[in-house]
């Protein structure tokens, strides 16, 4: 029996607002056989039933059940004594199972829309800082306290600043910088490098820098000291321009009289909870402990945000990075992430922010070289491809990058070339050897060179010159020479991360990138010293084949995704007019090169023209020898006419002897005068016989 109370509107028509089932026997012993229990007057689950999505199809197969979801009740979602919401589609149903002493159950059926009810995200606060609002996914969390930490040289202070320089400048909320160290001249003057004009910022009330002395000989600890004086101090000057970002650099200097770590806490708690009163976005500065990560220990847990920042020096190079220890009420990436202090302030580039989300165009380029071009498919390389050329030494792979710059600038594209280990000069020259002159496409702005030694500063210092050079200069293809070279700079692992995110960036824009790369004699040829053949989509392999005592190139395509291309050796040739491609001689000894190709190819030439020399004596044979048997055709023939002719003449004579005795015989009977019969009888025996 089902009972039903008042029905309700709901989410898709009326449904049972109340209803009560009585199971039948067999319906309790299906439960019970599936892993529900019945204690008292409650219907449990049992372990084995781990996932709440499994109790659909169960409960779907008791009649009295399926009965009422006919009626317009359904689960979406279920929770079981706990009453916890378990979503698994669109809508929820909350279902309270309860059994009764008579075998009966409840079942309370109330939907809602889990998309309108989902609470919203925490609104955050960007940064403006390059690549930080990627790992925070968004910014700081809005309204409320974070906390900076790191030791000296790790970069809070001017962490702080560009947050609110970039929060004033690109979004227009004012900001107040609280300093207990530095004078604002200081400040101003310290920042001025990279490119933030304090002075101007305040005169435009766009920002306010006070400088607060604090000497610890003048703080004296009792059981009533506050930072009422801190409030109202920093209250007027949030007021006065309306700020939304507070920075207090730094807490050591606030607190640094305080050695009791329940009124020190208090402080902070008081603070912390002034600032979020306030409704502005703060930072507060702290420096690193000892084994921890604030000097007092206590700041991270009042924080509702905690970024560690760290300068350590690793094979004599020092990388900052920066880490988001905590982040309360959102979602952020966890590891640590390089991050450098440049001409434009701080930036950040995580590998985990790049998404494989990037365009892949199907326009072609040329690579400067014909046959290579018909060795790609016949059109070249993808633009925004990447394109690896690994060899070693002096087996042409800066050349092959030059034919595509000469190429890009030739139609009117630029050209933008990385160089660590040749200088500008030393490249123009060497190029100018093979035919490319290079340096007319600089003088029009085509072509920009830039070297420096990998060992000069860190990769990460690399990476943010490289995104700089790019992003000022726009080239449509960028050439990097050789990228082996940056493992000196750090470690393979590390030189890894930086071509990925190099690699991530250029696709992004649709830069067709070209990586040289030098192989050591020790490795296998099909292989990199730093592993990134795997992130490349067209890969040139150079090589040397030593033989007859020299030394030759020859180039093949390793790979080239997303087309058809030529699996053959091609011979690799440096002229004073470019580089050539020819194909190789294949021959009983194997692939025959260089010279030893040359000399094949002559003996192979003289043979031809002695064969043919052979062939010319014996058709000039076999031709006066046709010649001489017609001669012979044409004389049997005139000896067959003349016979012919000889036996017609014989012919002729008889037939006319014969005319001429006929004529005789009839003179000679008409002398006799025979008689005519038997002249007639006689004829007639003489043509008889003539015809047998």
């Amino acid at each position: 029996m089902v009972e039903r109370g008042p029905e309700k509107a709901g989410v898709g028509g009326s449904i049972p607002s109340l209803a009560t089932i009585v199971l039948n026997q067999a319906s309790r012993e299906l439960l019970s056989s599936n892993n529900f229990f019945f204690v008292g007057d409650r219907v449990r689950v049992g372990s084995g039933l781990t996932n709440l999505k499994s109790l659909i199809p169960i409960l779907t197969t008791i009649p009295e059940i399926r009965k009422l979801l006919t009626q317009g009740s359904r689960f979406s979602s279920l929770s079981v004594d706990s009453f916890s919401h378990v979503p698994l589609t669109g809508y929820a149903v909350t279902s309270i199972l309860r059994g009764e002493s008579t075998g009966g159950f409840v079942l309370m059926s109330k939907r809602k829309d889990l998309r309108k009810s989902r609470p919203a995200a925490l609104p955050k606060a960007p940064t403006g800082i390059q690549g930080l609002d990627d790992i925070t996914e968004g910014g700081l969390p809005l309204g409320r306290p974070t906390l900076i930490c790191g030791c000296a040289g790790s970069g809070k202070t001017l962490f702080a600043i560009e947050f609110l320089v970039r929060g004033a400048l690109d979004y227009k909320q004012p900001g107040v910088f609280m300093a207990f160290e530095e004078t604002s001249e200081e400040l101003a003057q310290n920042v001025a490098s990279l490119g933030f004009n304090l002075k101007d910022l305040t005169a435009q009330k766009k920002m306010i820098v006070d400088f607060v002395r604090i000497e610890r000989s003048e703080i004296r600890e009792t059981g009533e000291y506050d930072l009422e004086g801190l409030f109202v101090r920093l209250g007027y000057a949030i007021d006065s321009i309306g700020a939304k970002r507070v920075v207090l650099d730094s807490l050591e200097t606030l607190f640094s009289g305080l050695t009791n770590a329940a009124i020190l806490r208090a402080e902070l708690s008081r603070l912390f909870h002034w600032l979020k009163a306030k409704g502005v976005t703060a930072i507060i500065t702290a420096e690193r402990g000892d084994g921890k990560l604030t000097r007092h220990g206590l700041e991270e847990y009042v924080s509702d945000c905690v970024v560690l920042l760290d300068n350590r020096v690793s094979n004599q190079f020092a990388t900052r990075r920066v880490r988001v220890v905590k982040y309360r009420g959102s979602r952020h990436g966890t590891d640590e992430y390089p991050f450098l202090i440049g001409e434009q302030g701080i930036s950040v580039l995580p590998i985990t922010s790049v998404g494989l989300t990037h365009d892949a165009p199907i326009e072609r380029i040329p690579s400067g070289i014909p046959r290579l071009d018909t060795m790609l498919g016949g059109k070249g390389y993808y633009r925004g491809s990447s394109i690896l050329v690994s060899g070693t030494a002096g087996t042409g792979k800066t050349s092959l990058s030059a034919h595509l710059v000469h190429a890009t600038c030739r139609r009117g594209e630029r050209s933008l070339i990385f160089l660590f280990e040749e200088s500008p000069s030393q490249l123009l020259r060497n190029m100018r050897s093979i035919g490319l002159d290079l340096e007319p496409w600089i003088r029009k702005g085509l072509l920009r060179l830039h070297a420096a030694r990998p060992t000069l500063y860190g990769l990460e210092s690399h990476l943010v010159a490289m995104h700089k050079l790019t992003d000022e200069f726009k080239p449509s293809v960028v050439v990097m020479d050789p990228v082996t070279n940056l493992s000196s700079g750090g470690t393979v692992t590390e030189a890894k991360s930086l071509l990925t995110r190099l690699i991530d960036y250029f696709k992004t824009n649709q830069i067709t990138t070209f990586f040289t790369s030098l192989t050591t004699g020790e490795r296998a040829e099909e292989a990199t010293d730093i592993g990134i053949s795997s992130l490349m989509d067209t890969w040139l392999l150079v090589r040397d084949l030593e033989a007859n005592g020299e030394r030759n190139r020859v180039l093949y395509v390793l790979k080239s995704r997303g087309m058809a291309h030529s699996n053959q050796v091609r011979e690799f040739r440096l002229t004073d007019h470019g580089i050539e491609l020819v194909d190789v001689y294949i021959g009983p000894g194997g692939v025959l090169t260089g010279t030893a190709r040359l000399a094949q190819q002559a003996r192979e030439t003289s043979e031809g023209i002695a064969r043919m020399a052979e062939f010319n004596g014996r058709k000039r044979q076999l031709d006066r020898n046709c010649l001489a048997l017609n001669s012979q055709i044409q004389a049997l023939h005139l000896d067959l006419e003349t016979a012919q002719e000889e036996l017609q003449k014989i012919g002729n004579q008889e037939k006319l002897r014969k005319a001429a005795e006929a004529q005789v015989r009839a003179v000679m009977a008409r002398a006799r005068y025979a008689d005519p019969l038997a002249n007639c009888a006689q004829l007639m025996n003489s043509n008889y016989r003539k015809e047998v």
